[in-house]
């Protein structure tokens, strides 16, 4: 055999069927993520940043559906998670199942925070915190940049 060229395989829960599914890992070079998304996204999804407070299409959205990974499309959120948090950024309680994120230790700024990332492609979504709703208490803090809303009356 000439080398694996498999790609790894992971569990995500889609909220449409209801179901967790093995999905392959996304991996794209920075140039291929560059092609695909607008420089603010890239910005944030792929290099980390954060958008400014209050300015993110989503920090007041109201609509009712799901909100995916800009990158790769995965679920993340559900508009009936949301809540405002006064922070400026798009708030969530939960995400749609702890299988289509992955949480990191951030210790970037001179803080000790929780980065949230997308689990199947690796792009950066925001923190959550601690000072949430019950019955989770908490707040996944999001980047509009990173997200894409989906309504629920939308084909997907």
């Amino acid at each position: 055999m000439v080398g694996n060229n498999k790609k790894q395989k992971i569990p995500i829960f889609d909220a449409n069927s209801g179901k967790i599914e093995e999905v392959e890992r996304i991996e794209k070079t920075d140039e291929e993520w560059k092609k695909l998304l607008l420089s603010e996204q890239y910005r944030v999804a792929r290099k980390g940043g954060t958008e400014a407070a209050f300015t993110g299409k989503y920090h007041d959205y109201s609509g009712k559906g799901i909100y995916r990974c800009v990158c790769c499309g995965t679920d993340l959120f559900r508009s009936e998670t949301t809540f405002e948090s006064g922070t400026g950024w798009p708030s969530f309680s939960a995400p749609v199942s702890d299988h289509n994120i992955r949480m990191e230790r951030d210790t970037s700024y001179g803080m000790v925070r929780t980065e949230v990332l997308c689990a199947r492609c690796g792009a950066h979504l925001g923190h959550v915190f601690d000072d949430g709703p019950p019955p989770t208490h908490l707040r996944y803090c999001m980047n509009s940049a990173s997200l894409h809303f989906i309504a629920y009356t939308e084909k997907r």
